[in-house]
């Protein structure tokens, strides 16, 4: 089946009509979709999966609209102003531990902290407490 971060699904969430931008939008295809594969633990040669699709489109869209301000946390101009998320995968991370976790690829959990005396004289305070 095909993936929804196809040149075509993007150029038209774009409202591109010429091919003058293809092997950028390319090249923001093939890097979204290998970061999206990273985070969700699955191998390069495995296919994203359908129903997280519009996870790497979505994503495509927002990396396109940043060119020229990457690195950027804000933008202002003329009294208009864009904040932009740390990572374009922020808004989807929830969906994205979801999938890793129904399909057992380890989430780590957040907010767990585990402190040790160094001063206590064993090893007993750093061993792992499930």
């Amino acid at each position: 089946m095909e993936q929804p971060a196809t040149l075509a699904n993007l150029k038209t969430m774009l409202q591109l009509k010429s091919d003058k931008q293809d092997n950028l939008l390319k090249l923001i295809i093939e890097n979204t979709e290998q970061a999206l594969r990273f985070k969700l633990g699955i191998k390069g040669d495995e296919n994203l999966p359908n129903e997280l699709g519009f996870i790497a489109l979505e994503v495509c869209v927002r990396r396109y609209n940043r060119i020229s301000n990457e690195g950027m946390a804000s933008y202002s101009q003329e009294g208009q102003s864009i904040t932009f998320n740390s990572s374009d995968f922020d808004d989807f991370m929830e969906d994205i531990n979801a999938w890793r976790e129904q399909h057992g690829k380890n989430v780590k959990s957040l907010g767990k902290a585990q402190f040790f005396n160094p001063y206590r004289g064993d090893s007993s305070a750093l061993q792992s407490r499930n």
